[in-house]
C-alpha cells in the first residue's frame, strides 16, 4: 500500500512495513495504570501512537487498535515487591480500589478528548480478564516455564532463555547482568533465580484486589496482563506492540517471554517505543519541582511557564520531534510551537477558501508544490517522521502566503495542483496529525462563533470602505489588530487570521 518503513526495537533497524495479513493491522499499545491523573510523558506516546494509527488508516489499512487499563496487579516497585498502586491509593483516599479507577480512567478519557487522541477500537481491562490470565498462567505452567511456591506462580526465566536464547534480545539487557542487579530484592527465597518473576501472587488478608485460583486466592503479574489482553484480541501473533521506552524492560522483555512460553511463538512482529520528555533540559521529577501538569499548561499557572498554552498548540510541540527522539520542554519551545501552529492553520484556513483561476496553466510554482507535496508524505513513510513532514509544509506556507498577497507568478497553478494543495494541508494537519483548528472547529462552538462575528466584521468595513469611509474601515482595521486578528485585502476578497 506505501513504502511505510518503521523502526523495529527488536531488530534495531529500519524495516519496511508488511503486515501479517494483507490490508490488516493489529496494534496494541499499553494503557495507562490508573491510579492517578495521566502525566505529560504518558500523554505524549499516547499522542505518538496515535498518529500511528491515524496514517495506518490513512495509508488504507484496517486497523485493530487495542489500548488497555492496568487496574490491578501494578506493584509500585513495578516488580514482585510493594504494593498494587491501585490499592495504595484507595488506603491513602479512603475509597474503593474501583473508585479509584473510575476517577483516574474518567480523567485519562477527558485528557485523551482535550488533546484529540482518537479512541482504540477496544480498551480492554485488566480486571475484566482474570480468567484469560489464570489460563495463561496454567498454559506457561504445562509447558514448563513456570513453578509454584507457596501460592505465588513464577517464570523461569533461566529454563527460558536455555531453552530460546532471546531473553534480553529486544531490551539489550544482558541476563548475567540480570541476576547480579535482583539478588537483593524481596521473596528471592521463593523463586529458583533471582531474574524469575511473578505471574501471578498469592494475596494476603490485608490486599484489596484479589481472585481465586488453582494456586491462591492472589492476583496477576503486572507482565501477564497485556500478554493475555492481547493474544486475545489481536491473535498469537500480530503486527505492532507499541509503548514508551520505559517499557522495555521488565513490562515488555517479559510480556515477549511470557508469549512464547504459553504457545511458543513472539507476540508481536514489529515493536515500536516512544521516548520520554524531558522540562529544561532533565527528567520530569516532582521532587525537585521539576514537573508540569496538563492543566497547569493550559492554564499557565506554573513557575515554568510565562503563560497558558491550548491543547492543540501543545500537540503541535509534541509532534515536532519524532517520537524516538527525546523531547525537552520549556517555555521557548511552547511558544516557538504556538507561533508554528497558528502559521500552518492560518494557511490551511485561507487554502480551504482559494479558488481557481482557470485562464492559467503549468508553471514552475505548479512542479514545486507537486514535489513539495510528494516529500511531505515521503517523510511520515520514514518511520512517521513528522518534524520532517511539518518542516515541508512550512516551506509551502510561503506559496500560499503568495496567492493571498496576489503576487505575480504565484497563482500560475492548475486546479489540479491547487486542489492537492488544499488536500495536503487537511490530509497532514487534520486527519493525520490530529490538530483541531481552534479558531474555526473548536467543540465548545467557540471558534465557530469567532469566525462568524469576522465575517460580520469584514462585511461592515467593506460597507465602510464602499461608502468611503475610510476612517471607520481603518479603526476597523487597527483594533482587529490589538487583539491579534488581522485581516487582509486580496483579490478573492477580505480574509482574516490570528497572530
Amino acid at each position: 500500500m506505501s513504502n511505510l518503513k518503521l523502526y523495529n526495537s527488536l531488530s534495531k533497524e529500519k524495516e519496511s512495513f508488511q503486515p501479517i495479513n494483507e490490508g490488516a493491522v493489529g496494534m496494541y499499545v499499553c494503557g495507562p495504570t490508573v491510579y492517578s491523573d495521566v502525566h505529560l510523558g504518558n500523554i505524549r506516546t499516547f499522542m505518538s501512537f496515535d498518529v500511528i494509527y491515524r496514517y495506518l488508516k490513512y495509508l488504507g489499512y484496517k486497523v485493530r487498535y487495542v489500548r488497555n487499563i492496568t487496574d490491578v496487579g501494578h506493584l509500585v516497585g513495578d516488580l514482585d515487591e510493594g504494593e498494587d498502586k491501585i490499592a495504595k491509593r484507595a488506603k491513602l483516599e479512603n475509597i474503593e480500589p474501583m473508585e479509584v479507577v473510575q476517577k483516574y480512567t474518567n480523567g485519562f478519557h477527558d485528557m485523551m478528548r482535550t488533546f484529540n487522541i482518537s479512541n482504540p477500537s477496544i480498551e480492554p481491562t485488566a480486571t475484566g480478564h482474570i480468567m484469560e490470565q489464570i489460563q495463561m498462567v496454567q498454559d506457561i505452567i504445562d509447558n514448563g516455564y513456570g513453578y509454584v511456591e507457596n501460592g505465588s506462580v513464577y517464570f523461569d526465566t533461566m529454563k527460558f532463555h536455555k531453552d530460546h536464547n532471546t531473553y534480553g534480545n529486544l531490551s539489550g539487557r544482558i541476563l548475567e547482568d540480570l541476576l547480579s542487579e535482583t539478588r537483593d530484592l524481596k521473596n528471592q527465597s521463593e523463586k529458583r533465580n533471582p531474574a524469575d518473576f511473578a505471574i501471578w501472587m498469592k494475596a494476603d488478608d490485608r490486599h484489596l484486589m484479589k481472585w481465586s485460583s488453582q494456586w491462591s486466592v492472589g492476583f496477576p503479574g503486572w507482565h501477564l496482563e497485556c500478554s493475555a489482553m492481547s493474544t486475545k484480541y489481536l491473535g498469537k501473533h500480530f503486527d505492532i506492540h507499541g509503548g514508551g521506552n520505559d517499557l522495555k524492560f521488565p513490562h515488555h522483555e517479559n510480556e515477549v517471554a511470557q508469549n512464547m512460553g504459553a504457545c511458543g511463538c513472539a507476540p508481536a512482529k514489529y515493536w515500536l517505543h516512544a521516548n520520554m520528555l524531558l522540562m529544561n533540559g532533565r527528567k520530569m521529577s516532582k521532587s525537585d519541582g521539576n514537573t508540569i501538569s496538563a492543566y497547569d499548561l493550559f492554564s499557565g499557572q506554573s513557575e515554568h511557564v510565562s503563560k497558558g498554552y491550548s491543547p492543540m498548540a501543545v500537540r503541535f510541540f509534541m509532534l515536532m520531534a519524532h517520537y524516538r527522539s527525546t523531547l525537552d520542554l520549556s517555555d521557548k519551545a511552547l511558544e516557538a510551537a504556538e507561533k508554528g501552529y497558528k502559521k500552518l492553520m492560518d494557511a490551511h484556513r485561507y487554502l480551504q477558501q482559494l479558488k481557481h483561476d482557470p485562464t492559467v496553466t503549468v508553471s514552475d510554482v505548479d512542479e514545486k508544490i507537486k514535489g513539495l507535496v510528494g516529500q511531505v508524505f515521503e517523510e511520515l513513510d520514514d518511520d512517521f517522521n513528522t518534524p520532517k513532514a511539518l518542516a515541508r509544509l512550512f516551506e509551502l506556507v510561503p506559496i500560499v502566503n503568495s496567492y493571498r498577497d496576489n503576487k505575480p507568478g504565484f497563482r500560475d497553478v492548475t486546479q489540479e495542483t491547487l486542489d492537492a494543495l488544499k488536500k495536503c494541508f487537511q490530509d497532514v494537519l487534520i486527519n493525520i496529525m490530529g490538530l483541531n483548528d481552534e479558531l474555526s472547529t473548536e467543540g465548545d462552538g467557540h471558534g465557530e462563533a469567532l469566525d462568524g462575528v469576522m465575517k460580520l466584521v469584514i462585511d461592515l468595513r467593506q460597507t465602510a470602505r464602499a461608502n468611503k469611509d475610510w476612517a471607520t474601515a481603518d479603526k476597523i482595521r487597527d483594533d482587529l489588530a490589538a487583539h491579534n486578528l488581522v485581516i487582509k485585502d486580496g483579490k478573492e476578497g477580505t480574509t482574516w487570521n490570528h497572530n
